[in-house]
């Protein structure tokens, strides 16, 4: 007899033979453990192939990678952490707080009511195809060279996905359920609370997560022009004193924290729609 015909039992009241949790339990472990696993083996070989080609290329452009890590280390553990990653992530996430902010609300406000929708349609299109990089001119005539300018320039290019996502998230909600909650006399603010924004709340968190990537784009990029401090002016002045090591560990820092943003944001994303992937889960059983 199998091992798996030993640890599976017959359910009483189905007839149908299922495992006891435990084996489901090791199981899901075993499955995790592989796809860890596989996630792993890219990275580690990209890393290896970079460190050992730059280790021989002799290239001014492309230092070794030992040099790269020891330049990183000196640098950012935690030597410039207080004068330059604090004030980027300040600035990013002061804007990234203020594009959701708005995004949701005014996104909210153009899904519920299709006159408003028509009305300001033009003036959205127009506004999200401005390249916000070509702000900086006016952002520094409008704030000056401070965080104002950099803080606008990040708020202004993440907010359009956070807006249309929300705009479609609303627009989504199924008539049936409005209608049920109007014919029960529930409040406006409760249909909102309890049935509107929970129901758009994945489009709204896809959304988020693309502006997320957005705003560390703008982050650099502002701080590359008119700046004193931050990751970006770090790099582009780097690049400027052909101090090769010093910003490629710049950029390394930055694919770092994207990607700890990242998984940071999905965290967050699954605690607070742990109720969709449920429903997603249900519906692919």
């Amino acid at each position: 007899m199998t091992r798996a015909a030993i640890d599976a039992v017959t359910d009483p009241v189905t007839g149908r033979r299922t495992r006891p949790a435990a084996s489901r339990a090791t199981r899901r472990m075993g499955r995790a453990l592989r796809l860890l696993g596989l996630q792993l083996v890219v990275p580690c070989a990209a890393l290896a192939t970079v460190w050992w080609w730059t280790g021989q290329a002799g290239s001014f452009y492309f230092p070794p990678a030992s040099e790269v890590a020891r330049d990183f280390a000196d640098l950012w553990l935690f030597d410039r952490v207080g004068g330059d990653v604090l004030p980027s992530l300040g600035r990013m996430f002061a804007g990234y707080a203020i594009a959701v902010a708005a995004g949701v609300a005014l996104g909210t406000a153009l899904g519920l009511f299709r006159r408003l929708r028509t009305a300001a349609d033009p003036v959205v299109q127009f506004l999200r195809a401005l390249p916000p990089p070509a702000l900086i001119p006016f952002a520094l005539l409008l704030f000056g060279a401070g965080d104002g300018s950099k803080v606008f320039i990040i708020a202004l290019g993440t907010v359009w996905p956070i807006l249309l996502n929300t705009i479609d998230g609303v627009r989504g909600v199924e008539a049936q359920q409005l209608e049920a909650a109007r014919s029960f006399q529930i409040p406006a603010t409760a249909r909102l609370t309890r049935i509107i924004l929970p129901a758009a709340s994945p489009r709204i968190f896809a959304g988020m997560r693309t502006s997320l990537a957005i705003a560390i784009i703008l982050m650099v990029v502002s701080e590359m022009v008119a700046s004193d401090n931050g990751i970006g002016y770090f790099v582009l002045e780097s690049q400027r004193s052909f101090a090769i090591p010093e910003m490629w560990t710049g950029i390394v820092l930055l694919g770092v924290l994207g990607f700890v943003l990242n998984w940071l944001f999905l965290v967050l994303e699954a605690r607070v729609l742990f109720w969709h992937r449920s429903l997603k889960g249900n519906s692919d059983a």
